[in-house]
């Protein structure tokens, strides 16, 4: 058995067992491809592909499992050269970092910015979407460190350290009527048009799951994923928001104002997520303390280790 083939396996799978497609992205032949994968089966005694004639239907029950374990072996092989690459080169590389657009907009600004200064070396790549896709970037190797509030059934492989809790505060425009009660309801909120986050981020579903605990039906109006668009609404007068407190700056933010609701929806917690035996640079660790003191290199590589314990009892 060669990594070779099972590359080959596992790209056939990405490219929805379509041979040529998963040809063509490893520059190689159709019948190469093919052949490789036939040899795969033929040393593991095992059907890996369900074949209905020309054509590949999907994996077989043995298949599925065999995919898996290869997807992990995969990764595991190019955790190998990135260990032997960090000796030789500790100050350059790659830092792949999957956040939110929250997260990107406000903590992670002044973090990445000295990071840059300190790393000129290294190329850093930011990318932006929903707490599930983050989680699944990181768990397959996508993504060297994931930044987040959720999700909350994470995947087993990944390692979540708690950087710091985040509050919540209603944003409206000046002068609104919510502003005058000195501590406002949900049953107010209600009461007037709603604009929240897309529900597939925790401040979205949160604060629609806050409502629906008090049997409330909010007015929503509108829906969206970016924390300063969905200000930019509020101060056209479109409706009121809940939004995380760390992206409200009195100071910038003059078209609205902001009132404290942590009486009213819990604070959620921010998460550094890393991979299970995740071999981590120099410069990857200096990046995660720059972004929470609260994990100094030892007690990262601690929670590494201890994960990796973890499931190796639960999967002998």
């Amino acid at each position: 058995m060669k990594l070779q083939q099972l590359r080959y396996l596992c790209a056939v799978v990405d490219h929805g067992f379509n041979v040529t497609a998963a040809s063509q992205a490893l520059f190689t032949s159709q019948p190469g491809v093919s052949k490789q994968i036939r040899q795969l089966e033929r040393e593991l005694g095992a059907e890996i592909l369900l074949r209905q004639g020309n054509r590949i239907a999907g994996l077989t029950d043995p298949g599925r499992e065999l995919v898996a374990a290869a997807q992990r072996l995969l990764i595991d092989s190019r955790e190998l050269q990135k260990i032997a690459e960090g000796y030789s080169a500790v100050d350059s590389g790659r830092l792949r970092v999957a956040t939110t657009h929250l997260h990107a907009r406000y903590p992670l600004l002044p973090v990445i910015s000295a990071f840059s200064k300190k790393y000129p070396k290294v190329s850093l790549s930011l990318f932006e979407g929903p707490p599930a896709e983050i989680a699944s970037r990181v768990s397959d190797g996508q993504a060297d460190i994931g930044i987040t509030t959720g999700p909350a059934d994470a995947d087993p492989r990944l390692v979540m350290l708690p950087a710091y809790r985040i509050g919540r505060c209603l944003i409206t425009p000046p002068g609104h009527p919510l502003l005058k009660p000195r501590r406002v309801t949900l049953a107010a909120i209600a009461r007037h048009p709603l604009i929240v986050y897309d529900p597939s981020f925790s401040s979205g579903w949160t604060v629609t799951q806050a409502f629906e605990k008090q049997r409330l039906t909010p007015k929503i109006v509108l829906s969206a994923t970016d924390a300063d668009v969905i200000k930019a609404y509020v101060a056209s007068g479109l409706g009121v928001a809940i939004l995380q407190g760390m992206a409200y700056d009195p100071k910038a933010d003059t078209g609205i104002r902001a009132v404290p609701v942590d009486h009213l929806i819990a604070p959620s917690t921010t998460h550094i997520m890393l991979r299970s035996g995740k071999y981590l640079t120099r410069y990857m660790f200096d990046f995660i303390e720059m972004f929470s003191k609260k994990w100094p290199p030892a007690l990262v590589r601690n929670a590494l280790r201890r994960n990796l314990r973890d499931s190796r009892k639960d999967h002998p």
